[in-house]
């Protein structure tokens, strides 16, 4: 009987030393982070000719994933490479038409114009470029990050819409757009919460986009935040 308690006892101490183990948390050595992304901005057009403003509100949604490859031993330096796509809204008083011959005409609503849409939208297919910094550790979910990059925008879809005095009309796809977009762009922040900028290079009308003679070099500036998920 004594040796079948010391037998018992010997079983129940290896259980329990085995069981201590398991409940002991796994380290990640090679963990990745921030490799889903989604973000709302406000977007605001750039270089503008004069005469041309803003009406209302233009807004973005932006979601993606990201191949996190760190480059350091303690992973907090990484680049990351992705895939995603936006959808953007700019509200504004340039009128984006086609005359008589099919061509594109733009004009300027002056303020005595009376309409109640005016308004451009795109698609866009995008790949972004991150060299991103972070106080990221195996074990530390809540972290400061600065993550700067380059983002190359594929025009999938453009959409124009007029409601007003002078008729109600849509045109999608025109030429007068560029179809490749690229731009700079910063997310940096704390945890959950984190600034976007983003800052078009490029504009985002053709060069056959032309008013009182001159191309128009407007460009797009996106403001907002951005959420970043394992």
């Amino acid at each position: 009987m004594k040796s079948f308690f010391i037998t018992l006892l010997t079983l129940l101490s290896v259980h329990i030393c085995f069981s201590q183990e398991d409940s002991i948390p796994s380290v990640d050595n090679f963990y990745k982070e921030d490799q889903f992304y989604i973000g709302t901005t406000y977007n605001l057009l750039g270089k503008r000719p004069n005469g041309l403003k803003q009406s209302g509100f233009s807004s973005g949604i932006h979601f993606g994933m990201i191949k996190d490859m760190p480059l350091n031993e303690t992973r907090n330096v990484a680049i990351g490479i992705g895939l995603g796509y936006s959808l953007n809204s700019f509200n504004h008083n340039l009128l984006i038409n086609k005359d008589g011959n099919g061509n594109l005409t733009y004009t300027i609503l002056d303020d005595a114009a009376t309409y109640s849409k005016n308004k451009y939208t795109n698609q866009l297919i995008e790949l972004p470029v991150e060299f991103r910094w972070r106080t990221s550790t195996p074990t530390e979910f809540k972290f400061w990050r600065i993550y700067t990059g380059f983002k190359l925008s594929y025009l999938v879809t453009s959409t124009t819409k007029y409601n007003g005095d002078l008729g109600a009309f849509k045109h999608r796809n025109m030429d007068g757009f560029n179809k490749l977009l690229y731009g700079l762009t910063l997310s940096a922040g704390y945890n959950t919460w984190n600034l976007y900028l983003y800052y078009g290079l490029n504009p985002i009308f053709s060069k056959d986009a032309i008013m009182n003679g001159n191309d128009i070099k407007t460009n797009t500036l996106k403001v907002g935040l951005m959420f970043y998920i394992l």
